[in-house]
């Protein structure tokens, strides 16, 4: 039988997962390189389907290409926000990224060729992308135990980052992640302390068997 966890390394294990926050705000000052170089390989040993490890990382060194980066960002959040309406001045007011701020910034992509890797992905190609949100995810994780800040910036062009990167054909950039010192982590997801939304009860996503029936489904959104 596996040795389980004892105690300790299991209340260690919920601990990163239960304070793992998306983070905008970073302290200036860089990342130690020991520790990033653990961070990536805990990326690196992440579950993908076929064993496929179809995640790319590259590391934004250049200051000029952070910056364009940024704009990029900077250019789909001002169409992000034109196209929530109503809500367009509340999203406008948020914090929606650390890149300029962050010791180091990754950008994170799915490898060119996927198409050659069937083994799980026949019927469902998209497991590529939830294999590279996995090694997102241990990245995250192991940030926190580092007691250092991640943030996942989804808000751009993908066309336009693909360029500014140089990717090949098939490549794709799935997220820009800031990483870096912080003064102390958020006590809730940034999104529901400015009451832009809450986490639903578990209730509502856990069923049994079948799902259920469509009017028993039928919720109040849970915008605020």
């Amino acid at each position: 039988m596996a040795m389980q966890f004892d105690d300790d390394e299991r209340a260690a294990v919920y601990r990163a997962i239960y304070e793992r926050r998306d983070m905008r705000h970073f302290v200036r000052g860089a990342v130690d390189a020991g520790v990033l170089a653990r961070l990536i390989d805990a990326a690196h040993h992440a579950p993908s389907v076929g064993f496929m490890q179809p995640w790319r990382i590259a590391r934004i060194t250049d200051t000029a290409l952070r910056a364009a980066l940024h704009d990029a960002v900077e250019r789909e959040r001002v169409r992000t926000a034109d196209a929530l309406g109503e809500r367009h001045d509340e999203f406008m007011r948020l914090k929606v990224e650390g890149m300029l701020e962050c010791g180091e910034l990754l950008v994170m992509a799915l490898m060119d060729g996927r198409e050659r890797h069937v083994f799980g992905r026949r019927t469902m190609p998209e497991m590529d992308l939830a294999s590279v949100a996995c090694a997102i995810q241990n990245m995250w994780l192991a940030a926190r135990a580092e007691g250092l800040g991640m943030g996942w910036v989804s808000l751009f062009d993908v066309d336009e980052v693909r360029t500014l990167m140089r990717m090949p054909q098939g490549a794709k950039p799935v997220a820009i992640l800031c990483l870096g010192h912080v003064e102390a982590f958020y006590p809730k997801p940034m999104l529901e302390l400015e009451q832009w939304a809450k986490r639903m009860p578990i209730g509502e996503c856990v069923y049994e068997n079948h799902w259920p029936a469509e009017e028993a489904a039928t919720k109040t959104s849970y915008e605020e």
